[in-house]
C-alpha cells in the first residue's frame, strides 16, 4: 500500500506556471506507475500524464502536452507535475496516483492523493 500526499497547488495568472508535488510513503514506490489527473468542478476526472516505473515512458493527455512535463524521483519518493503556459481552462483540483499499467483510464490506478487545488485566473 502507499498513501499519496500532493502540494504546490494554487492561484497563478495565464501564462505562468507551477510545479506539483506528490510525496509517496512506503518502500515500493518504485514498483509503481504515476499517474496526474484533474477534475473541475462540474466535470468528470480526467487523465493528465503518467510515467513509467524507470522514466523511460511517458504519457500526456493531448490538452497538456508540450506545456507540462512528468518527472519523477524515485530516491525521494516524489512525482513532479511541471505546467507551463498555464491557461484558465487548466482550473482544476490536480491528483496523483499509483498503479500498475501506463494509462490514462483512471480505472487502472490503485491508490490517490486528497488533491491540491490549481487556480488560473484570466
Amino acid at each position: 500500500q502507499v498513501q499519496l500526499e500532493e502540494s504546490g497547488g494554487g492561484l497563478v495568472q495565464a501564462g505562468g506556471s507551477l510545479r506539483l508535488s506528490c510525496a509517496a510513503s512506503g518502500r515500493t514506490f518504485n514498483s509503481y506507475v504515476m499517474g496526474w489527473f484533474r477534475q473541475a468542478p462540474g466535470k468528470e476526472r480526467e487523465f493528465v500524464a503518467s510515467i513509467s516505473r524507470n522514466s523511460g515512458s511517458t504519457r500526456y493527455a493531448n490538452s497538456v502536452t508540450g506545456r507540462f512535463t512528468i518527472s519523477r524521483d524515485n530516491a525521494k519518493n516524489t512525482v513532479y507535475l511541471q505546467m507551463n503556459s498555464l491557461k484558465p481552462e487548466d482550473t482544476a483540483t490536480y491528483y496523483c496516483a499509483a498503479g500498475w499499467s501506463i494509462t490514462d483510464s483512471k480505472n487502472s490506478y490503485r491508490y490517490w492523493g486528497q488533491g491540491t487545488q490549481v487556480t488560473v485566473s484570466s
